[in-house]
């Protein structure tokens, strides 16, 4: 006779007594043990919170709503009938934060380390299509051992349908991945795919292979931190959008996040009011750029001062740190900010920037957020290094981004707009809306050191003080082009303003492109230079 496995999914009665009702009660109480107090009390000792734990920093109190909590594993080979709990290593439902619906699921690393199955796969699954159906973000808390093993090929499917769904949600819905622990192998292609990964420091890591078989293949010996810990990909891979010191910060992080999130393609971002004054000018931006224009200057305190106080969000702040992208609000409204960084790399656009830029500019047209430009750009980094790397490829990437966008687009030139790169950031060619200039903004091929060393080569090679004459020829060329009046004449250029009337101009033209429609060619698909 066949053995009856053991197993938490179907519990006998204490007694025959026992009512339907109380067993149900009994079950419930089961679920919550996850693989029970040992191995919560390990889970604890490592800085981490459980599944359920997680969920409850996360979202409103009382709100999380838990589905298919009985659900258990199909699988009896290898022994896995006495190690049936239910849940299957994985808490979902839905809930809200901040009053706002969210599908989600978490991995519970304390039930066969978080390991993924088929029936773990199809919870994850059930809540993707219920958030697509409904048209609300999904949340994925990841802090799993990887592949069940145990199940093969079933536990593989399972990693390719949620790959399938992550890909088919991508810009309707808003999906969130927060790495709470182990991410290893397959398990990292589908936070790849979701618009925002979250890690948290030293007890989180993301990479494809294992230090073991990095050892075995490359004899390279390093740890899963050294590998792919929060740091590495928060400052290295640009993997990571975000990281926080721990379990509770990062939920809390996740929540600000969200505020600035529509729920979905056809919805507008939250508007949150607020008691800035909208036409509060800033008298300091008016002396923040240097007058020396190879001096530079820290464009996070252009940004904080126009907007809302206190809702300036960095995005990749360690990555690629000579572009700037966030999320701020002006006068209320959510808006995607790019900045050039003149400290770091004077600004230059390189291939990683380029990568960070479009994949932000991308999210935000996706999602109906405004995208507004601080640009101070003296051009694309040079060297072999880029030029091998590909940074024509890559520099494309920006171009195209901007120029597919159909979101309301305002661009502000605090300083230099010089050659290509003046036209890739947002620039009236590319079609944005609002084009203004700082009194210190030159706009031209390059600066005047260099253009008039080409345009006057002979006049000064044929002088008896050549230098002399490339100073007055460079003063020349600074009169003529190195302002930003001479693109105000050609209409490229809507207005030179004071930089203190940036806040209050910005919210206006806001206002006003609330309505803006654009039309594009009808295709299946753009094709971008990846």
């Amino acid at each position: 006779m066949k053995e009856t496995p053991k197993t938490q999914a179907a519990p006998l009665p204490a007694s025959i007594q026992e009512t339907a009702t109380e067993r149900l009660q009994h079950m419930r109480e089961q679920t919550l043990l996850g693989g029970g107090p040992e191995r919560i009390a390990a889970q604890h000792k490592k800085g981490k919170l459980t599944a359920r734990e997680r969920i409850d920093f996360l979202v409103d109190e009382g709100s999380f709503v838990e589905l298919d909590r009985f659900v258990t594993t199909r699988t009896t080979d290898f022994g896995m009938q006495e190690q049936m709990v239910l849940g299957d290593g994985v808490v979902t439902g839905h809930a809200l934060i901040d009053g706002r619906p969210v599908y989600l699921f978490s991995q519970d690393f304390t039930v066969l380390g978080g390991s993924l199955g088929e029936m773990h796969a199809a919870k994850i699954c059930k809540v993707m299509d219920m958030a697509l159906k409904v048209g609300v973000p999904v949340i994925g808390l990841n802090d799993s051992g990887g592949a069940r093993i145990q199940e093969g090929v079933d536990s593989l499917g399972g990693y390719a349908e949620i790959f399938w769904r992550n890909v088919q949600s991508s810009g309707v819905i808003p999906q969130i991945s927060a790495i709470m622990g182990p991410c290893a192998g397959g398990a990292v292609y589908s936070p790849a795919i979701t618009d925002f990964i979250l890690m948290v420091e030293g007890t989180s890591y993301m990479h494809i292979t294992g230090p073991d078989v990095v050892k075995a293949v490359t004899h390279e010996e390093v740890t899963s931190e050294e590998l792919g810990g929060a740091g590495v990909h928060a400052g290295k891979s640009g993997v990571a959008h975000f990281t926080s010191p721990t379990d509770k910060s990062q939920m809390m992080l996740l929540r600000r996040l969200l505020s600035f999130l529509p729920l979905n393609n056809a919805e507008d971002p939250p508007f949150v009011p607020t008691d800035d004054p909208h036409d509060r000018q800033d008298p300091e931006l008016d002396t923040l750029i240097p007058s020396d224009p190879s001096k530079p200057y820290d464009a996070k305190r252009v940004i904080e001062r126009i907007v809302d106080r206190g809702s300036w969000l960095e995005v990749q702040p360690d990555w690629a740190q000579n572009i700037i992208v966030g999320f701020a609000r002006l006068g209320g409204r959510a808006v995607g900010i790019v900045a050039n960084q003149p400290s770091v790399l004077a600004g230059c656009v390189d291939i990683d920037a380029s990568v960070k830029g479009a994949r932000f500019i991308r999210f935000c047209d996706a999602f109906n957020i405004p995208v507004v430009t601080f640009e101070d750009v003296p051009g694309f980094l040079p060297g072999t290094v880029q030029e091998f790397g590909g940074i024509i490829r890559h520099g494309a990437k920006l171009m195209y981004a901007y120029a597919e966008a159909t979101v309301p687009k305002l661009t502000v030139i605090t300083r230099k707009g010089y050659g290509g790169a003046y036209d890739v950031m947002a620039s009236k060619h590319l079609r944005a809306d609002v084009n203004l200039a700082w009194p210190s903004a030159t706009i031209a091929v390059m600066g005047a050191a260099g253009a008039a060393k080409i345009i006057y080569r002979r006049e000064i090679e044929k002088s008896a003080d050549k230098a002399a004459t490339e100073a007055a020829k460079t003063a020349e060329y600074e009169r003529l082009f190195n302002n930003p009046y001479r693109a105000a004449a050609r209409g490229v250029i809507d207005d030179v303003i004071e930089a203190r009337r940036t806040r209050p101009l910005l919210i206006r033209s806001l206002e006003l492109l609330k309505t803006k429609h654009e039309n594009r060619p009808v295709r299946k698909h753009g094709n971008i230079p990846l």
